[in-house]
Order: C-alpha cells, then structure tokens, then sequence
C-alpha cells in the first residue's frame, strides 16, 4: 500500500454506509420522491465521489450520513432532461439542429387530445378499424388538393418507399442534374439502390432536355422522378425540362411522374422576396401524379412526410411493407394536424404560423427589436459591448440558400471572453441562448428569437459574470 493509500484508509472506514445514509431524514424524504432505487444509486455515486476525493485530492474529513444524503439530492436534481427548450438567435429559422420549425401554439392542445386513447386507427361511426390517417386525411385533401395521401416519418422514406413501391427491379428515370445529396450524407442514389429501383440516368450536369426522358422510357420504365433541389442551385449554361413537360410525357406513355418536393411549401413565398419555392399545389396544377415533401419545414410541423396524389398510387405505396415500418405513431398526426389545420384560415397565418411570422417581420420592426434589445443588454451588462448591426437571416432546412432575409442583430463583445468562450457561457445560460459567431463576436438575430422570448434570453444575459 502507498504512503497515501495507508493515510486515506482512516477516512474511507470513516464512511457511513449506503444504508446509513439512506436512514436518514433527507434520504427518507428523497426514496418517497423518487423511488428507493434511483436514491440508492444516487448515495452510491456520492460515496464513489467522495472516496475519489479522499484517495486523489487530499480530502481530510469524512462525511456523515447527513452531508452524504444532502450530495445525493443534489446529484437527483441535477438529473434534468436532455432535451431542453433553447432560444434560437443565430437567425436560421429552420435549424437543423434546433428540430427545425417551431410548432404552433395549438400543439401542445392536440398532443393533450392524443396522450390517452384517441381514434387514430377506429371509425367512430362503425366502430371498424380505420385507415391510419384518416383523421387528416379530408383536411390533407383540402390544403394541398390531392386525392389520397400517405404520412411516413420523413421524406427520405417517403421517397424510398415509393421508388420501392412503384419502381423495384424497374427504371426510375431521373435527370443527372437531380441526384441530389442532403444533410447527413443522404443522396438520392443510394436511396434508389436500396429500394431496389434501377436509377436510370438522363442528360447531364447542366443540362437536360425533354427529348432526354422521352429516349429512356421503354418497357421496363417504373416511374419518372423529378426532384427540387432545394439546397443548391445551378445557374450559367443550363437547361432543364419543366415539370410540367415531364407530366405530359409521362401522361402519353402510361408513366407515373412523381416529384420530390423537399419542404413541403404549401404558400406562394414571393411576398417575402423568396423565389425559386414551389408549391405542393404547383405540383399537382403541373400534373405530377405523386408528390413528396417534407412536413417539419415550411408547413411547420413535427417531423414526416407526406405522399400525396392519385388514390391507385398512393393505395399501392401503403400496402407495401415497407409502409408499415415508416408509419407515424398518434402523436405525429396530432401534431401535423395541428400545423395544416392553420392553412385554412389563411388571413391569420402569419400571425398564428411561426415560420411564417418569422417570415413576415417587416426590417423597421426587426431594427426596432434589435435596439430595444441592445439597450437592455447594456443596462444590465454595461462592461459588455453591444451593437446594432445589419445582417442575413437563412430559411434553412434545406431550403433557398441564395436568399438571404434582411435582419438586423446584436453584436456582443466581452473584453474578459473571446466570442467563442462567450458562446458557449450563453449555450451554457438558463435557458440555452444559441447565437452565432461573426467577425469576433457573437450576434443574437433579432428574426428568430420570439417576442416572448427576449425576457428569458436578457435574465440569462444578466446573470452572466460580466
């Protein structure tokens, strides 16, 4: 035994037992809290703590039952959920990374409706087992204008699962121009390799004509793919076939044409100087048989995707077995009920819709917001240097990289932190503030934090060090 083994024997004798501690008051009070098993497992990690200390950090006191119970209700209330309400500052209103849109206020309501039993899967009227998404499916119907519609988890299985359900051991024709990759290292042709689809390549990079799908239909042609790209785009020398043309090919020669939409815009985008976004509806005008988008993006939803279109394909794509893996569960389509049913009333959208109300703030209102919040900041922070500047807001999620929203924002600089230990003291704060870093400070965008949201985010400022 080492020198320090042999003076740190006394104080690990010393120690109470686990199940001294646990007779104490405090611990008695902790087990009809928390149940006897995780406080026991709490006073066993504080006793390996503590014996820790002792061996390595010259500790000279053992603790008594008492000190130890108190160290176990500290650990139990420092046990909080993982996941945590954060503000979303950086001025990305679809972030990835923040579970992209926010939800409405009605959602919290439908998930209530949906905690218990719920008629997910029953026809009220019979009392006969119901199609899944029944209960959304008039209301899919009447926002989007298709027939028929099949909900999955997102739109990568959307898409698998209707290259798997039409097109298995056939040719999914599709422009190289389109094999698009997205976050996560999807790409689309390791989607069509795994649904079991023979991707068929037409045109090139850069440019593909109609005459390209009209040579590579032939017997063995499953489906023509016509996908947005919605995260690049590929301007000079180009030429592609509109999805329209696409239709009409495909309507002559008895193909089905799907489209892969992305985000799923369900709104004309231009009013907010957004261009470039198609719309679920544009899809159908244009006489897509199929089409597929996202449902946590531009609709404001939890995440899935949507199929929609013509009932005998859409009838095949869900008695594939697939399906039943992708299928959401009553919570999702409690939520996503929640986000379309604010596409019915299309006077209040951009005040009821988040990402649309984010959307539509005007740059007198944002320059307003940012000043107001500057000048808070510096009342509370005056060691802190905080400045109004112009900015760019992003739609993120995918979705029109080249164009940026005017913003304004708030620029923090500290002279004791470096703008990433700044960041990362706000991601530390109570709530999380998630800024991003620019030109050696960090900028709050005003666009994305929620006018109920600027109290939370200036105490957690304030009780900052300075």
């Amino acid at each position: 035994m080492t020198k320090q083994g042999a003076s740190s024997a006394p104080l690990l004798r010393a120690l109470p037992s686990v199940e001294a501690v646990l007779q104490t008051a405090r611990a008695r009070e902790l087990v009809a809290q928390h149940g006897h098993a995780r406080v026991t497992q709490a006073v066993r990690e504080s006793l390996d703590t503590i014996r820790q200390a002792i061996r390595h950090e010259g500790v000279s006191a053992a603790p008594g039952a008492d000190v130890l119970a108190g160290a176990a209700a500290e650990r139990l209330a420092a046990d909080r959920p993982n996941l945590k309400r954060v503000i979303n500052a950086t001025g990305i209103l679809l972030h990835t990374g923040l579970g992209r849109a926010v939800l409405p206020d009605g959602t919290a309501e439908a998930l209530a409706r949906a905690v218990g039993g719920c008629n997910v899967q029953m026809d009220l009227e019979t009392g006969e087992r119901s199609r899944r998404e029944a209960t959304i499916l008039d209301l899919c119907r009447r926002v989007t204008g298709a027939e028929d519609v099949a909900v999955v988890n997102n739109n990568a299985a959307a898409t698998l699962l209707v290259l798997a359900a039409l097109a298995r051991g056939r040719e999914a024709v599709v422009s190289r121009g389109e094999l698009i990759e997205i976050g996560g290292s999807f790409r689309l042709p390791d989607i069509m390799a795994e649904s079991g689809a023979v991707m068929r390549e037409v045109g090139t990079t850069n440019k593909t004509h109609l005459r390209d799908y009209e040579n590579a239909i032939g017997p063995n042609t499953g489906l023509l793919l016509k996908v947005h790209p919605s995260n690049y785009r590929v301007a000079g020398f180009v030429a592609e076939a509109s999805l329209r043309e696409i239709a009409d090919l495909g309507h002559r020669r008895s193909v089905p044409v799907i489209f892969d939409l992305g985000s799923g815009n369900l709104m004309d985008l231009r009013k907010y100087g957004l261009e470039g976004e198609p719309t679920v509806q544009d899809g159908f005008r244009d006489g897509a048989d199929l089409v597929l988008f996202s449902t946590d993006k531009l609709i404001g939803g939890p995440q899935g995707g949507i199929i929609a279109g013509r009932t005998d394909l859409v009838t095949v794509v869900r008695q594939h077995s697939l399906y039943r893996a992708f299928r959401v569960d009553k919570l999702r389509l409690a939520a996503l009920e929640a986000a379309l049913r604010l596409f019915l009333e299309p006077e209040f959208l951009e005040e009821r819709h988040p990402t649309l109300f984010m959307l539509a703030r005007r740059p007198d209102e944002l320059r307003q917001a940012a000043e107001n919040l500057r000048d808070e900041i510096a009342r509370r922070q005056p060691a802190w240097r905080a400045t109004v500047v112009e900015d760019e807001s992003r739609l993120g999620g995918g979705a029109l990289p080249t164009s940026p929203l005017p913003t304004f924002a708030v620029a923090l600089q500290t002279d004791g932190r470096t703008a990433e230990e700044l960041a990362r003291a706000l991601r530390r704060a109570d709530p999380p503030v998630i800024g991003r870093i620019h030109e050696n400070a960090v900028r709050l965008d005003v666009r994305t934090i929620r006018p109920g949201e600027m109290n939370d985010v200036l105490s957690a400022i304030q009780r900052l060090a300075p």
